[in-house]
C-alpha cells in the first residue's frame, strides 16, 4: 500500500527517475510490513561469505537456494538478497513473488585478510536480466582498498540509477585501519552509514554500533557536546541521524546467530531509535523452518507496533 509514510520517503529522493522510485515503491510496500516505512529483508550472501559449511550445515534445508526463496515469501519479508547464483537459481520459479535484491560484490574468507577487498561478482545488466528491483554492493571503510571499492560502488550505482534501480550499500567498517572494537563503534558507525549515503545509497545497512569511540578527534567532540550515546536506542538514532538526519533509509545487520530474546531486544531498539528496520540472515536461515518463521513473526510484530 502507497501510503502517506511512504510517499513522504519517496520525497527524499528528488533526484532519481520514476524507475527508480517505482522499485523502491515496490520494496516499501511489499509483504507484511508493506506501507509501514519499516523493512525486513532476508539477506543469503553467507554461503559465499563465510563458506556453505559454515552457513548451513546446522539447516541442512538451506544448502537449496530455493528454501530462502520460500522462507523470505511466506514470512512477509520485503525483500530477498542474494549473489547472482542464489538468485538465478530461483528468480524464474518465484518470479514476481517478492522483491530482489543482487548482491553484485562478494568478499570470501578463504584467507585471512587484515584488508578486505570483494571482487565484483555480477552486475547492472544481470540485475535487469533477473527482474530484481536493487543491487547491493558492500564497502569496508577502514581498508586499505577503500578508495577502490568507492570507485566500484559510484560506477555501479550511476548505472543501476540510470537503469531504474535501488542502490543498497552495506557499510561494514572493517580493516587493518580500525581495531577489533572499532569496527562496531558508535563514531565509526555513523561515520560508515554516512560515506554510504554520500556514495548514493538508496538504503544503508550497517552493524548496530557499541558505545565504543574509536576516533580520538570524534572522542572529544561526543564529550563535549554530549551526544547521547549511553543506550542502544540513542545510538541508532545517531546513526540514523548521521545517514542525512534521517533522510535515508537505514536498517541494522543481525549479526551471528543469537538467542531470541537478544534479537528480540535489538529489534526493539532499532524501533525505538527511529531506524527502519533489519536485514537478518544467519538469525533466521541458521533456525530450522518453523523457527525462523516465528522468530520473523515476532520481529515485525515489534515493529509493527
Amino acid at each position: 500500500m502507497n501510503t502517506a509514510r511512504v510517499r513522504e520517503m519517496l520525497n527524499w529522493y528528488g533526484s532519481d527517475n520514476p524507475g527508480t522510485l517505482t522499485n523502491l515503491t515496490r520494496l516499501l510496500t511489499h509483504g507484511r510490513l508493506g506501507g509501514t516505512g519499516r523493512l525486513v529483508i532476508l539477506p543469503v550472501d553467507q554461503g559465499f561469505e563465510h563458506g556453505p559449511g559454515r552457513s548451513f550445515g546446522m539447516n541442512p534445508p538451506a544448502y537449496d537456494p530455493r528454501y530462502h526463496f520460500e522462507l523470505a515469501i511466506e514470512a512477509g519479508c520485503n525483500a530477498y538478497a542474494a549473489p547472482l547464483g542464489f538468485i538465478e537459481a530461483g528468480a524464474r520459479d518465484f518470479a514476481g513473488q517478492i522483491p530482489l535484491i543482487l548482491k553484485i560484490n562478494n568478499h570470501d574468507l578463504l584467507l585471512d585478510e587484515s584488508d578486505p577487498m570483494p571482487a565484483v561478482t555480477s552486475g547492472v545488466e544481470a540485475a535487469l536480466r533477473l527482474g530484481c528491483v536493487a543491487i547491493g554492493f558492500t564497502i569496508y571503510p577502514g581498508s586499505a582498498h577503500r578508495v577502490a571499492m568507492y570507485e566500484q560502488i559510484r560506477r555501479a550505482a550511476e548505472m543501476a540509477k540510470r537503469h531504474g534501480l535501488v542502490v543498497v550499500i552495506w557499510s561494514y567498517p572493517r580493516g587493518s585501519g580500525l581495531s577489533k572494537a572499532g569496527d562496531t563503534a558508535i563514531d565509526v558507525c555513523g561515520y560508515a552509514a554516512h560515506l554510504a549515503a554520500q556514495l548514493g545509497a538508496h538504503i544503508v545497512k550497517v552493524k548496530l554500533p557499541t558505545d565504543h569511540l574509536e576516533q580520538e578527534a570524534a572522542r572529544k567532540v561526543y564529550q563535549k557536546e554530549n551526544i547521547p550515546i549511553g543506550t542502544l536506542a540513542e545510538r541508532v538514532r545517531h546513526v540514523v541521524q548521521c545517514a542525512f538526519n534521517g533522510r535515508r533509509i537505514v536498517i541494522f545487520s543481525g549479526g551471528p546467530a543469537e538467542s531470541d530474546e537478544n534479537v528480540f531486544q535489538e529489534v526493539t531498539a532499532i524501533r525505538e531509535g527511529g531506524g527502519f528496520g533489519s536485514i537478518i540472515g544467519r538469525n533466521s536461515f541458521q533456525r530450522k523452518r518453523e523457527q525462523a518463521l516465528q522468530l520473523l513473526d515476532k520481529i515485525m510484530t515489534i515493529y509493527a507496533s
